[in-house]
């Protein structure tokens, strides 16, 4: 999509700083931090929401998810424990739509979170 802006970064076109890449997904870190630890998983393709995801392609949701895994083994947070994040939807708080797993670690995390 030519206005999404996780799809420019995937082109290229918006820089971001990348910390994973996979056939089907990449990882960089948020602009916004909420956690020492806050990286986004997005599929290369685009798919608004989660469940658009899963309904579509399984796979390359189980594959965000691995990497979402791997992001947490990479930046040592993996044994301490980290949260996943899909916000779906304004209400729940997502502002991109293009769908996309919040990494969290670093710190304690309260639940519940909001």
């Amino acid at each position: 999509m030519t206005d999404c802006l996780f799809c420019k970064i995937v082109s290229g076109d918006v820089p971001a700083k990348i910390v994973r890449e996979s056939a089907g997904a990449l990882a960089f870190r948020d602009i916004n931090p909420q956690a020492p630890t806050h990286v986004l998983v997005i599929p290369r393709d685009h798919h608004p929401t989660v469940a658009e995801l899963a309904a579509s392609d399984a796979g390359l949701l189980a594959e965000v998810v691995r990497e979402a895994h791997q992001v947490a083994v990479d930046e040592g947070i993996a044994e301490s424990g980290y949260r996943v994040v899909f916000n779906t939807g304004p209400q729940a708080g997502q502002t991109v739509f293009h769908v996309h797993a919040h990494v969290l670690g670093g710190r304690g995390l309260n639940w519940p979170p909001g």
